[in-house]
């Protein structure tokens, strides 16, 4: 490989993983944030979504510049065509945080009078260990590690399915809470459309190190 192509491929890899992390604490922070009633960290994790969406935009100009300038071929050809997607899916889970975060804030302490009708707790954990899983599989290019993140998000839907029939069995049983209870499925569902994005990641790690298309494919496959 060509050096000038190395350390564009090193500045591509030190920029989605700089990505990463700030993905990942404002996903921490926000779920922090619901689960506390932190107003102050929701504002925080609202306030930092457009410094990600800078770094989004620069990550896939750097992308392209590398297609056009570079040409890369075989594994360094798959490896921006993966950062370009991962990009992506890192700044839709960032969106997704600011949603949950929006959720502490429309709350308003209000989810401290009703027990969660979403095993939220167990929910959460499985979410960020499968961003954290995913995006350690991109640092060391790890295909197994991969493939447990995209085992994991069978675990998530069960649980966000299980969630619907709870707050239909709340709101029957007490409908003084509806608004709690609405707004605890759309954090469920926030919930689970990150570990889709973390899902997403951890096959394009597959790709990028398999050489092959893991989309539409089960984990069995």
């Amino acid at each position: 490989m060509p050096l000038h192509l190395t350390r564009q491929i090193d500045k591509l890899k030190k920029m989605i993983l700089q990505l990463g992390a700030m993905v990942e604490e404002s996903f921490q922070n926000s779920v922090a944030a619901v689960r506390n009633a932190d107003e102050n960290l929701a504002e925080k994790v609202i306030a930092g979504d457009d410094q990600i969406d800078e770094m989004e935009i620069e990550i896939e100009e750097e992308c392209l510049h590398t297609l056009a300038l570079h040409q890369p071929v075989a594994y360094d050809l798959r490896f921006v065509i993966a950062v370009l997607k991962i990009n992506s899916d890192l700044e839709r889970i960032a969106d997704l945080a600011v949603n949950v975060a929006e959720m502490a804030i429309l709350l308003g302490g209000k989810q401290k009078n009703i027990e969660w009708a979403i095993d939220i707790d167990t929910m959460t954990e499985k979410v960020q260990s499968m961003v954290k899983r995913a995006l350690d599989a991109l640092v060391n290019l790890d295909a197994d590690l991969a493939e447990t993140v995209r085992k994991t998000d069978d675990e998530v839907d069960e649980l966000h399915r299980a969630t619907y029939g709870e707050v239909e069995r709340r709101m029957k049983a007490d409908p003084t809470h509806v608004y709690e209870l609405v707004n605890c499925l759309t954090i469920s569902r926030h919930l689970e459309r990150i570990a889709d994005h973390a899902t997403n990641i951890a096959e394009d790690v597959l790709y990028m190190v398999c050489g092959e298309i893991q989309r539409h494919r089960t984990a069995q496959e």
